[in-house]
């Protein structure tokens, strides 16, 4: 199965490149304005995902959730889970409810496909990898950040040649097909919050694939399921 996803994210992937020239890193403001809704809440978007770590135990792994992302989910045996309020259109009520302002600003939001929040355990690391649909732009919002000895934040995200050391309450907008990847180098929760939104700008046609792949996407995930 998973040399299956990962043959069609490749076709998929060189569709939209033969299409879009696009860094992977993009202005925020431009590309998701909506984004200021968010980043105004995020501590009391923390506050929400404080009482979810409160019952950590009982959010899924990633790999769980997609049994495609083993290799970088489970690759080294420590924690990365994912409590999903929404993953491409399809809602989670239970979720959504245990995060009321957190489900206002998304339902408010209606360019936002999937909303997580991502808990990444101590000393976690998340290989290298690349995902596969540039239609969406990925938005992360650092909750809760871990500090080294120095003072700067432990966990670092490196997308293509940059690495992001970002603060609570920080922001971020790329595309990751790009390759990118995450480490936690402290023995504390890494909180973010994840969102995938709409890529504006797309021509005619690639915004009508995009809404076939969103909508057979949508369907996977009503079959399968989410904790």
């Amino acid at each position: 199965m998973g040399r299956v996803y990962d043959q069609a994210a490749d076709a998929v992937r060189r569709v939209y490149d033969a299409r879009i020239s696009a860094p992977a890193v993009l202005e925020v403001r431009t590309h998701f304005p909506e984004a200021a809704r968010f980043v105004s809440q995020w501590r009391s978007i923390r506050d929400e995902a404080s009482q979810v770590a409160a019952r950590l135990q009982s959010v899924p792994r990633f790999h769980e959730i997609m049994r495609e992302q083993d290799a970088i989910s489970a690759n080294d045996g420590k924690d990365w889970r994912l409590f999903v309020l929404k993953a491409y259109g399809v809602e989670f009520p239970g979720n959504l409810a245990a995060c009321p302002v957190l489900d206002r600003l998304v339902r408010e939001t209606p360019s936002v496909l999937s909303a997580a929040l991502s808990f990444m355990g101590p000393r976690k690391h998340i290989p290298a990898h690349r995902g596969p649909f540039r239609g969406v732009l990925r938005f992360y919002l650092v909750l809760s950040m871990p500090l080294d000895e120095g003072g700067n934040p432990a966990a670092v995200l490196r997308v293509e040649d940059h690495a992001f050391r970002l603060s609570e309450g920080d922001c971020l907008l790329w595309d990751d097909t790009f390759q990118h990847e995450v480490w936690n180098d402290s023995d504390r929760v890494r909180t973010v919050l994840l969102l995938d939104v709409r890529r504006p700008g797309l021509p005619l046609d690639l915004r009508l694939l995009s809404r076939i792949l969103i909508g057979a996407v949508g369907v996977g995930v009503r079959l399968r399921g989410v904790n």
